[in-house]
């Protein structure tokens, strides 16, 4: 490393977050992968380089598309060519496609997800409760099932190496309050509209996805941290789409359904991930990039 770039002050599970000023910082995309909020010990090469332009993306779609000024939301990223980045962080190689500068903001402790499909987490609360997150479902719904229509299921932000649980709205009302939540809930399932038309042509089924937003210092929301990435969503093939089972996808299930055909107990620590695994998720990753690009016309 640089010895005149600093450290990370904070290292997540795929992300580092390096200090510029009291404002800003710079978010750095590894190429870590972690599943059930377990980080892996093998990398996913350019994984990281991936995520980063997948979000970049759909920052640039939703700011050209009228999207951001129509619904009063702007997004935290201030820079994403590290030859504009501040020193001593400047053309800094290892930063290279992977890393934007952003504006500091409150973080909302709520991951919010919005699903138009039952999947993951969501299919074994209904198998349950016949709910999720407080929103009752028809009777009968299958594994993979489209939902009348997409719902917000929030889930609370979990300490590194803890679960993150998915919780009700009126959970979220009681911490953050009726109108912040609300207006959450229309912006999270109003930006996962937008993305499922535009990516409906390319034959890919947005399943559901998940948000996370902050507030400056004026209490404006500020859209933060990745969005519609491999990592953070569902992205199904339309062509194998089959309701009753897993589908077929461009994400991180893929990686899920090898792990727990393992047996594994969802605990640090996580199994090594053989090759053949880790070349199929870059596959996979790397043909989303291409669908998205091609879906984003602006």
């Amino acid at each position: 490393m640089n010895p005149r770039t600093p450290d990370p002050f904070y290292k997540g599970k795929v992300r580092d977050l390096y200090p510029v000023s009291d404002t800003s910082m710079i978010i750095v995309a590894s190429d870590r992968i972690s599943a059930f909020d377990v980080v892996f010990p093998d990398i996913v090469p350019d994984k990281g380089k991936i995520l980063n332009r997948v979000s970049l993306l759909w920052f640039e779609a939703l700011r050209k598309s009228g999207f951001e000024q129509k619904h009063g939301l702007r997004d935290h990223i201030l820079e994403s060519e590290i030859s504009k980045f501040p020193d001593p962080f400047t053309n800094y190689e290892p930063f290279e496609g992977r890393s934007i500068l952003v504006q500091k903001t409150n973080r909302i402790d709520f991951e919010c997800v919005v699903r138009g499909y039952l999947a993951g987490s969501g299919y074994k609360e209904y198998l349950k409760t016949g709910e999720i997150c407080g929103h009752k479902l028809p009777k009968g719904l299958k594994n993979s099932d489209r939902l009348p229509e997409p719902i917000f299921t929030p889930a609370t932000k979990a300490p590194d190496g803890e679960h993150d649980e998915n919780v009700s709205i009126d959970y979220m009302r009681s911490r953050i309050g009726d109108t912040l939540t609300e207006k959450l809930e229309k912006l999270s399932i109003e930006i996962f509209q937008f993305a499922s038309e535009l990516l409906e042509p390319e034959g890919i089924i947005l399943c559901d996805t998940k948000f996370e937003f902050g507030l400056d210092d004026d209490g404006a929301i500020v859209l933060i941290d990745e969005i519609l990435t491999p990592d953070s969503s569902r992205y199904w093939n339309q062509a194998y789409y089959k309701p009753g089972e897993n589908q077929t996808g461009y994400d991180k299930q893929f990686i899920r359904d090898y792990v727990e055909s393992l047996g594994w107990d969802k605990k640090p620590p996580a199994p090594s991930l053989p090759e053949d695994v880790i070349q199929k998720t870059i596959q996979l990753y790397g043909e989303i990039q291409e669908k998205i690009q091609k879906a984003l016309h602006f």
